[in-house]
């Protein structure tokens, strides 16, 4: 056993420091049944408990993972046998909730929907929503920026962080623990380590920024036959239900087949199975009937206009739920494992394009090769999933090359919310310049110079 690890066993606890089978028996990552490899897992109960770890590892030169609900999907939690893994499920607090000011200050191991829970009996909500959310935490929501099903109309993580406190590699303290909207003073150091990946400090708390609980939700399933259609209804719905349109998810025919079953479980589908695109839009507002009035008179508009061919609206919250598990089926994919997936934003107008020619590049090599598209198309967001029958190295790459050169020739990006982590750091060049890089690599070297935070992940080696 490691000296070090039985330094901070002395200095925390046994209980808050796992060795062995306690460690191995933690999946390694999403979709990987090996077991977790650090020699040791960490379970501080506070900041000042990670404070004394981070200097101890500072001191030893130890490298430190940084562990949340281990629901990301690109390898960020990952760690070797020679690191030790920092968990904060032992940190899971709702310390205060001021309403009038519509703020909550919780720990970083807090689940996001023990979150969205506890501010919804208030009559308040926390916006940010994502299929994990069981599982998910706030420390790692805030480290991969996370994005999710109403990035349209509340943006991302960043947008619902006022202040936060995070311990960087040599046990400092930087408590930026801000409750304001409007901060100018100085520079704002919050947003050095959300998206950061754990590779520039540990986020222990957070001030959250929540919103008013709407009253109303209108969720419609759309259909229709051309991509042009697509974008044209978005802008149309967004400037016609007068900025409440939350969700704009877009399935193609592909994966609305694959998630829905198809019908073979013999329930009737929502909307037929003979479409190129299927939308599932959602709007929230304040007042329900005067609200579902409005959203059912604009489908109805779109649907004279052509822009849609076929559409149901939920009339009830299991019809709602109904047409969101179609969406969030993403455990149908299993059918095809191995899979390659991948999470690109791009200019809304070359999506489909990008789809075309990427399927097409992959399929000149693998012709049996299976794929689907779906996700936030409102945001410019797409699941891009592949299936060749094997996920081997080489056949990665060549895959990986095909999809990220065609993100880069239209200007997008390789990672729209799951992060950089490991599996993408060989192509963050393809959407970030060298001088942007090398600005990340200097950061990097003032805030951990002995490079014992998160090692290897994001950041290219030069």
């Amino acid at each position: 056993m490691s000296s070090v690890v039985e330094q901070l066993r002395d200095m925390l606890g046994p209980t808050a420091v796992l060795t062995g089978e306690d460690v191995r028996c933690r999946p390694a990552h999403i979709g990987v049944a090996d077991g977790y490899g650090a020699k040791a897992i960490l379970r501080p109960k506070n900041t000042e408990e990670v404070a004394t770890i981070m200097r101890l590892c500072h001191e030893t030169g130890q490298t430190i993972v940084p562990l949340g609900g281990n629901t990301g999907m690109a390898g960020g939690a990952i760690a070797s046998e020679n690191d030790i893994a920092l968990s904060l499920e032992r940190m899971q607090d709702i310390e205060q909730i001021h309403v009038l000011g519509r703020t909550m200050i919780v720990q970083a191991g807090t689940r996001l929907q023990t979150v969205q829970e506890r501010a919804e009996e208030l009559g308040l909500m926390f916006p940010l929503d994502l299929g994990a959310r069981g599982s998910a935490t706030i420390g790692g929501n805030i480290a991969t920026n996370a994005g999710g099903n109403k990035v349209l109309r509340y943006g991302m993580m960043r947008e619902m962080i006022l202040g936060l406190e995070a311990v960087l590699a040599d046990g400092t303290i930087l408590s930026s623990m801000n409750k304001v909207i409007k901060n100018n003073a100085g520079y704002d150091l919050k947003q050095l380590f959300i998206g950061s990946e754990g590779t520039l400090g540990i986020v222990t708390r957070a001030v959250l920024r929540l919103r008013p609980l709407c009253k109303s939700e209108s969720t419609a399933l759309l259909a229709t036959d051309d991509y042009n259609h697509v974008m044209t209804l978005l802008g149309y719905l967004d400037q016609e239900l007068a900025g409440t349109l939350s969700a704009f998810e877009v399935m193609w025919n592909d994966y609305y087949r694959l998630a829905s079953g198809g019908g073979s479980d013999g329930k009737t589908l929502p909307v037929g199975l003979d479409y190129p695109y299927y939308i599932l839009v959602e709007a929230l507002g304040a007042d329900p009937e005067t609200d579902r009035t409005r959203f059912e008179l604009v489908l109805s508009q779109a649907l004279e206009k052509g822009l849609i061919v076929d559409a149901a609206i939920a009339q009830s919250g299991n019809e709602r739920n109904n047409f969101w598990a179609i969406r969030d089926n993403i455990d149908s994919l299993l059918a095809w494992w191995p899979i390659i997936a991948f999470d690109v934003s791009l200019p809304i107008e070359t999506i489909e394009d990008f789809v075309q020619e990427t399927r097409a590049k992959i399929r000149n090599t693998w012709p049996d090769m299976r794929s689907v598209v779906f996700g936030h198309l409102g945001d410019s967001n797409i699941h891009f999933i592949v299936s060749v029958g094997s996920d081997e190295p080489d056949i990665r790459r060549q895959i990986e090359e095909a999809v990220y050169s065609a993100v880069a020739q239209r200007e997008g990006s390789i990672s729209a919310e799951h992060g950089i982590g490991l599996e993408k750091r060989a192509y963050l060049g393809y959407s970030r310049s060298e001088s942007e890089i090398e600005l990340m690599r200097t950061l990097k070297r003032a805030l951990d110079p002995k490079g014992i935070l998160n090692p290897g992940k994001v950041i290219p080696t030069p």
